[in-house]
């Protein structure tokens, strides 16, 4: 189930690819095509292109490619639905879907999102203009933020009331509950869910309000924090992250995300210039919590203490690693250090922090070490046991080993008793996981060079009235060139070839080719010319194998009528045709005489 396909297609026509893209690189015009810096790699030197009048782009550094659906997945760390209602709502498209139901689902939410951005307008223009938030006011200002800040983070107040919100919203009962705003009383009448407290709402990625975070006066009654409850149906605790609206583009730039324990932490990490940062609401991390931020970034910076945390998530940790592909790494951050301090007293020091992060597992050994009293027998032992014991908890064997070695050299210590008295807790616990090895290979050749093959798919993908009835798959030996084809022989339009290729696992290469010819200018591409020289390899090709296939069947006589015709033709065609239509017998002859083979 899904979105309609004619208002897929329609979010496609209707977007200005030249005009989303920009809103991430400058774009040049250059010729038919527009030029820039690629958005998804660093480079000195503009090789992004852009195709506006076909609404596609294409790397030729990092070969990505994609339609303008492609691009907001891709920036925006989207799924396809996800894209394409980003789209549409920036178009001003009604979407429909092919289950009523998931129709249904869509509209509520947005109705309860919408019911939650008017709460947070509400409590952002209570805290800057009602007299009764100064009190939030001044401790706010205390804590370095002030109304600008206040601003850039929609940050409000509740006020100490029980049921201002609710009358101003004016929702159903079901809805005031749905949205976590408030609830009902045992006489039937509506409360709100925050009272007296200083509101940061929590955004999705997409920029969409779905819950709040509340925090009490410091001489107020009542726990220090209360966020919406997972009862609302916009808001999940071990899901959300705090802050990821605001971090995603800094996250993405970077390959790095930051990942405190409060707003307010977040807020002074930004404030210092790490916009990268985040926070979990509430809550430890999760997997959910994991999965989403190795949407962003592969590198995860924990900033916050990974003693406490760390003995318990340790195994988390390392079995995230090899699920998501993420890195763990850990900021040694000041004793009784708060982020949401720093940023006002040492802004280059936390700044300095983060990008002294060092890997999770060092970090707890060094924090081990260094605590212990490595002046004595005793207190060596006692030290690197405990070492040994963090580092048992290590998946890969490799890592492992070389830790035992550092931790056998500062305290004194023979590596081989170490490395088995680790064993021995390695296992005892039990908690290791195998390290699964990732492979990135290159992409092929084919997606990079302009071949005959690859110039007439170009022609195909730009003008398939000229040349469509005069290719066949026999012409094709490359498979990333067949893939192309095959996608845009069968396909009714550009975007459905494309959809095509990158569903299938084994077929961004092909996708990566098609995206690069979408943004290629065919315009000085000679039909004619083009298939000439395709026809020659073709049939050259077909006669060197026939040829050999003569000379181990010792049989000539047999091979030789084919032989001769495919020579005959190669030379005729090192003369340039006249008309395509010339050229068509040759074809046919190659394609009956393949599916001949192929038969019997």
């Amino acid at each position: 189930m899904g979105i309609m396909d004619e208002d897929v297609v329609r979010v496609r026509e209707e977007t200005d690819v030249v005009r989303l893209i920009t809103q991430h690189t400058q774009l040049k015009k250059s010729g038919r095509q527009w030029m820039g810096l690629c958005p998804f790699h660093g480079e000195k030197s503009p090789s992004f292109s852009v195709n506006q009048e076909k609404g596609v782009y294409y790397c030729f550094g990092c070969q990505v490619s994609g339609d303008a659906i492609d691009f907001v997945r891709e920036m925006e760390n989207l799924d396809f639905a996800g894209a394409v209602e980003y789209l549409a709502g920036r178009a001003g498209i009604t979407l429909h879907y092919t289950d009523r139901n998931e129709g249904k689902t869509h509209s509520r939410r947005k109705h309860l999102t919408e019911a939650i951005g008017k709460a947070a307008a509400f409590y952002h223009d209570l805290l800057l203009s009602d007299s009764a938030a100064r009190p939030a006011r001044e401790y706010l200002k205390d804590r370095g933020f002030d109304g600008e800040v206040a601003r850039r983070f929609s940050i409000g107040w509740a006020p100490d009331d029980w049921s201002q919100l609710a009358n101003h919203l004016q929702l159903s009962d079901a809805d005031l509950k749905a949205s976590g705003l408030g609830g009902i009383n045992r006489r039937g009448a509506q409360y709100d869910s925050f009272r007296a407290r200083i509101m940061f709402p929590i955004f999705d990625e997409r920029d969409n309000p779905v819950g709040f975070g509340g925090r009490k006066l410091p001489d107020a009654e009542g726990p220090k924090y209360k966020n919406t409850s997972d009862a609302a149906e916009t808001y999940s605790k071990s899901r959300v992250l705090y802050g990821l609206n605001w971090a995603k583009t800094e996250a993405g730039r970077t390959d790095e995300i930051v990942v405190c324990e409060g707003y307010t932490d977040v807020i002074g990490f930004h404030l210092a210039g790490v916009e990268r940062a985040v926070a979990t609401c509430g809550t430890a991390m999760t997997p959910d919590h994991a999965r989403k931020l190795a949407r962003f970034a592969p590198r995860v910076v924990l900033a916050f203490d990974a003693d406490g945390a760390g003995q318990s998530a340790a195994e988390r940790v390392y079995e995230w690693e090899e699920e998501f592909g993420l890195q763990f790494a850990v900021v040694d951050l000041p004793a009784d250090a708060d982020p949401g301090d720093l940023f006002r007293t040492d802004p280059d020091g936390l700044r300095r922090a983060v990008d002294q992060a060092r890997p999770f597992l060092e970090f707890r050994v060094d924090r081990v070490l260094g605590r212990g009293d490595l002046s004595t027998v005793e207190g060596r032992a006692h030290a690197a046991e405990e070492a040994a014991g963090l580092v048992a908890q290590h998946p890969n064997v490799l890592v492992r080993d070389q830790y035992l070695v550092g931790i056998a050299d500062r305290c004194l210590l023979d590596v081989k008793q170490l490395r088995q008295r680790s064993r021995t807790r390695k296992a005892e616990s039990d908690s290791a996981t195998s390290q699964r090895r990732r492979e990135v290979s290159e992409p092929e050749s084919t997606a990079t060079r302009l071949t005959p093959e690859t110039q007439a798919l170009r022609l195909l993908a730009h003008r398939p009235d000229e040349i469509a009835g005069f290719l066949a798959e026999v012409l094709f030996t490359e498979p990333v060139s067949l893939d192309v084809y095959r996608a845009l022989r069968d396909a009714a339009d550009l975007p459905t070839a494309m959809s095509s290729l990158n569903i299938d696992p084994d077929g961004s290469t092909a996708a990566a080719l098609l995206g690069r010819l979408l943004v290629e200018d065919a315009s000085d591409d000679e039909h004619v010319g083009v298939l000439s020289r395709l026809l020659a390899l073709a049939a050259e090709r077909l006669a060197v194998e026939l040829e050999a296939l003569a000379r181990r069947d010792e049989d000539l006589s047999t091979y030789q009528p084919a032989i001769s015709y495919l020579r005959t033709q190669v030379m005729q065609l090192r003369e340039p045709s006249p008309d395509i239509v010339e050229l068509e017998p040759l074809l046919r002859w190659l394609v009956d005489y393949q599916k001949g083979r192929s038969d019997g």
